[in-house]
């Protein structure tokens, strides 16, 4: 299985709200987001990762590099480039990544790691592309996913409905289909995705969902996978909701301990409230908010001295 990520974009809004590190590196439960991406793609068996990300941003592209280093054994293929749009990441990306089915995500998607990989078995069995969509809908401009309610297919052990189109609006679907949010992972094949993909840049196409529309008028097959929650970080707030979404530390085996974990992301958002709050001193209650949780929910609390 192949992977790729797209980590091309500006971060804008969460500078906007004082976290200054590029996204790619905003820590996740005391994790970088693409390290976490990464080891997540490991952990499922990733014979590639391919990953782009913005010629503005060259910290990324080194610490990229010493991730790549640090795993000799990892095909990993980089590429630093501004691109206008996550479709024309996509392109870009389409380059480098082996033949084969791919699974393509961008790098704040944010999902329960077990969830993930029961959808790489699935994706694995499955003919066609498998999309993760969720019922969870967290965007400020969600692209809703039609399901059927009556054809679908078995994989891994999960009935993926047919998917019969991406729409805008909620209002635009049918009342005879199920109504899901997408969920930003695709599992693609490249010998059906790819002439669709350069297709629509042709034609002056410029985002990842008109791409997917694209893909249902090529009757490229394409079946959901239904995830419980899935979202991507924009705002500092989202750190949060992410919480929400990861495991207790507890719920891991002995060899997954140091994944991300509920604890560690409520502790990170205690970091980010508290640097956020030497502009606005507002924010000082929910850094109080955070270590009351970590102190009463998860049994963790502050060091007596700073210095130890």
């Amino acid at each position: 299985m192949h992977y790729a990520i797209i980590a091309a974009g500006e971060g804008s809004r969460l500078r906007d709200e004082g976290i200054l590190l590029p996204k790619p590196l905003v820590p996740l439960a005391g994790k970088a987001m693409v390290d976490r991406l990464m080891d997540v793609m490991l952990h499922c068996g990733a014979e590639s990762i391919s990953v782009i990300c913005n010629s503005q941003m060259p910290e990324v592209y080194q610490h990229l590099l010493a991730y790549r280093d640090s795993h000799p054994d990892l095909a990993m293929n980089l590429i630093v480039e501004t691109t206008p749009s996550s479709m024309h990441s996509l392109a870009r990306l389409s380059a480098v990544i082996p033949e084969g089915k791919v699974c393509v995500t961008t790098v704040d998607t944010i999902f329960h790691e077990r969830e993930f990989a029961a959808y790489i078995q699935a994706f694995e069995q499955c003919q066609g592309g498998l999309f993760a969509v969720t019922p969870f809908v967290d965007d400020e401009r969600p692209l809703w996913v039609a399901c059927s309610k009556e054809a679908g297919t078995t994989f891994g052990g999960r009935v993926c409905p047919l998917i019969h189109g991406f729409f805008d609006d909620e209002t635009q679907m049918a009342d005879d289909v199920w109504h899901f949010v997408s969920g930003g992972i695709y599992g693609l094949e490249t010998a059906t995705a790819w002439p669709v993909l350069h297709q629509c840049l042709a034609e002056g196409q410029s985002r990842m969902r008109n791409f997917q529309r694209a893909l249902v008028r090529a009757n490229v097959p394409l079946s959901a996978y239904v995830f419980g929650k899935v979202m991507d970080i924009d705002h500092a707030s989202d750190l949060k909701k992410a919480e929400e979404i990861l495991p207790r530390v507890e719920d891991y085996s002995t060899a997954d301990r140091g994944r991300a974990c509920k604890q560690s992301a409520a502790a990170l958002m205690a970091k980010a409230y508290a640097y956020w709050a030497m502009w606005d001193s507002s924010q000082w209650s929910n850094v109080i908010d955070c270590v009351n949780r970590l102190e009463n929910q998860y049994g963790r609390g502050l060091v007596d001295n700073f210095a130890e």
